[in-house]
Order: C-alpha cells, then sequence, then structure tokens
C-alpha cells in the first residue's frame, strides 16, 4: 500500500497508528504529532459541514449534528479542496439514516441547502424576454423554454419552504402540513426559495425535460384542474429563472 493512501486512511480511523515510517522534524516517529493533525483534519471537516448546512445544524443541535457529521466525513471523505462544496452526500446518507429516520424531511432539507449553495455559485446567463411570449395561442403551444443555470428544483412531499423559512427567518409562521416543492432562482445576487403547488413543479419538471409548453401545460392540469400558468410564469420571469439559449 502506498504512503500516501495510508496516511490518508488512517485520517479518519483514530484506531490505526501513524503510518509506519512517517517522521517529525526532528527525525523521530511523528505519532503523537500525527494525532494531533487527524484531530485537526476531522474537526475542520466537522466544522465545514456544520457552515453548509446551518438549517440542519438548528434542526438536531449542535451534539446531534456533530455525530452525524463524524459519520458522514468518515464515509465520504472530501473529493475536492473547495470545502464550500463537501456534503453532496448527504441527503443520501439522511436518506437511508435510520436512526433519524422519524424526521423524515431531512434528506430533503440537505437537498435545499445544497441547491442554494449551487446556485450561488452558477453560472450567469442572460433572462429571455417577456416579449418571447408575445405569439399567438397556437405557436405559443408549441414553444420549448430553457431554465437559467441557477434555477433549481426541489421535489418534496414536506413542507420545505416553511420549514426553511421558520428556521431562518424571525417571527415566521409554523409549517403547514402540506407538500411544498421549492424552486431556487437567482434573480441577483443571493439564491432564494419559493414555494410551489404540485401542479406548477409538474410544470417546470415538464418543461425542464423539453416538452412544449402545450404538453406542460396538460400535465398540470393532470394533477390540478384549476391550474392557472400566469403566476408560475410571472414568478419565473421577474426572477430571471428563463434564459436565452438552447434547452438543458
Amino acid at each position: 500500500m502506498k504512503v500516501q493512501t495510508q496516511f490518508r486512511e488512517a485520517l479518519f480511523d483514530a484506531a490505526r497508528d501513524a503510518p509506519r515510517g512517517l517522521q517529525d522534524g526532528a527525525g523521530n516517529p511523528a505519532g503523537s504529532r500525527y494525532d494531533v493533525y487527524r484531530n485537526n483534519v476531522v474537526t475542520s471537516l466537522q466544522d465545514a459541514l456544520a457552515r453548509n448546512f446551518p438549517i440542519l445544524v438548528k434542526l438536531l443541535g449542535e451534539q446531534i449534528f456533530g455525530s452525524l457529521a463524524d459519520i458522514y466525513l468518515h464515509q465520504h471523505p472530501p473529493q475536492s479542496p473547495l470545502m464550500m462544496q463537501y456534503g453532496d452526500q448527504m441527503p443520501t446518507l439522511l436518506a437511508g439514516f435510520a436512526p433519524l429516520e422519524h424526521i423524515g424531511y431531512l434528506a430533503d432539507v440537505a437537498q435545499l441547502e445544497i441547491a442554494l449553495r449551487d446556485s450561488y455559485h452558477a453560472a450567469d446567463a442572460d433572462p429571455i424576454d417577456s416579449s418571447t411570449f408575445a405569439i399567438d395561442d397556437a405557436e405559443l403551444a408549441l414553444t420549448t423554454l430553457t431554465f437559467a443555470p441557477a434555477t433549481a428544483l426541489i421535489h418534496s412531499v414536506w413542507p420545505l419552504f416553511d420549514l426553511w423559512r421558520f428556521n431562518t427567518e424571525p417571527d415566521a409562521p409554523a409549517p403547514q402540513a402540506v407538500p411544498q416543492p421549492v424552486l431556487i432562482t437567482r434573480a441577483e445576487f443571493d439564491p432564494q426559495p419559493h414555494p410551489l403547488t404540485p401542479a406548477q413543479c409538474e410544470w417546470i419538471v415538464s418543461v425542464r425535460q423539453g416538452d412544449t409548453l402545450g404538453t406542460a401545460h396538460a400535465q398540470a392540469l393532470q394533477t390540478d384542474a384549476t391550474f392557472d400558468l400566469t403566476p408560475l410564469l410571472t414568478l419565473l420571469l421577474t426572477k430571471n429563472a428563463l434564459t436565452k439559449g438552447p434547452q438543458e
């Protein structure tokens, strides 16, 4: 086994001794110094996860989140030097994590926090002009649209937006017991989440996969016969969620 591999694996396993042959600056075995380094690495990764998932920390408390972070970093060591990206497998871990399965929305919350971060760092794009829709109904029904790179959709059967708002805004109302898919947009610099109805979510899913507006509208009406596109389209245009260019 290569020394680099031994060094890396021992970092995430406190039961392992320091890699054989590792020495400090004076040529002495680096056991105690390696232990200090190992502890610093683990602590730094735990801190990075806490910074990347502030809502999870608030929901779980620092102690429980610390235990979760310790499990995560041992199962998913970082693959990138960019700590702002660390934690991309957190939703997967939480979705199958038996000790916390009674809090079913945690995986969706983690996914939302990742999506907000990714939206912040996404590429800029020129927003589509509202004149795009100034055409007759038949032509409009055949139109396809492209979403900006900073736009994201989170499916959820939980009141996801309300959970986010309740844990980030003072005096926010308690979450309602309704499904809330969430659309993330970035009109300027900071991403914003927006609650969607299931029919609005269905429309966006259809458009994102390349369907025409006519097909997307029909899909949304199957979910809710009273679906009205106007509020959703207004949101998409005012938040620069649609852009020019080829379909995703």
